[in-house]
């Protein structure tokens, strides 16, 4: 029986980004494209950009995207993908952390809100364990509308949300028969352009 893949083994899957020109109605990213071109990063890329946040600062998964967007020279970046793959971070480095590598040298996760700054029950342990790591690190976790949020997020947003990126090299790109299978099973459920795809934050 084949064994299960963990966080690590799809962080390290050499799975690399490519840029979509043709977005399905519909599709994750079609109405921020407008028109434009969509990155569909990877998870090393997503990892890679979390751990340039340094203590105090948070980023929302928006301004990972647009970060990513930024490096590719396109519109936007792909907002269930770009999710995913965060998410496979943070697990990831968890299964470091419980291997014994040392907390210090672990992707800081905990540094990545939603939009709004609100932060993520589907992290790790829960909001719980993000407002504790946050805090830990001086960052106030506030309740808002029902949610634990960080109120000055955009104040604390780190410099690879204000500035572009270093190059990389120009990733593939497709006439859309390359979008991610998360956005094509989102697609496929949501067919219709008369209700296209909320984005996930």
């Amino acid at each position: 029986m084949a064994r299960t893949k963990s966080a690590l083994d799809h962080l390290n899957s050499g799975r690399q980004p490519h840029v979509v020109h043709v977005i399905p109605p519909g599709a994750p990213g079609y109405r921020e494209a407008n028109g434009g071109a969509m990155v569909v990063s990877s998870p090393a890329e997503v990892d890679a950009l979390v751990r340039r946040i340094g203590p105090g600062e948070v980023a929302t998964l928006d301004d990972l995207r647009a970060a990513l967007a930024r490096r590719h020279g396109v519109e936007t970046a792909c907002p269930v993908s770009t999710a995913i793959f965060a998410g496979m971070s943070a697990r990831a480095a968890e299964e470091l952390r419980r291997a014994g590598q040392p907390a210090e040298t672990l992707t800081p996760w905990w540094r990545v809100l939603k939009r709004g700054g609100f932060l993520n029950p589907k992290l790790p342990g829960g909001i719980e364990r993000q407002k504790m790591l946050l805090e830990a690190e001086g960052v106030r976790v506030s309740p808002l509308r029902k949610q634990l949020a960080v109120f000055d997020h955009e104040g604390r947003r780190p410099q690879i949300c204000e500035a572009p990126l270093p190059g990389a090299q120009p990733p593939p790109a497709d006439d859309g028969a390359g979008l991610s299978q998360v956005a094509r099973n989102s697609t496929t459920a949501s067919s219709s352009p008369r209700r296209p795809l909320k984005n996930r934050t």
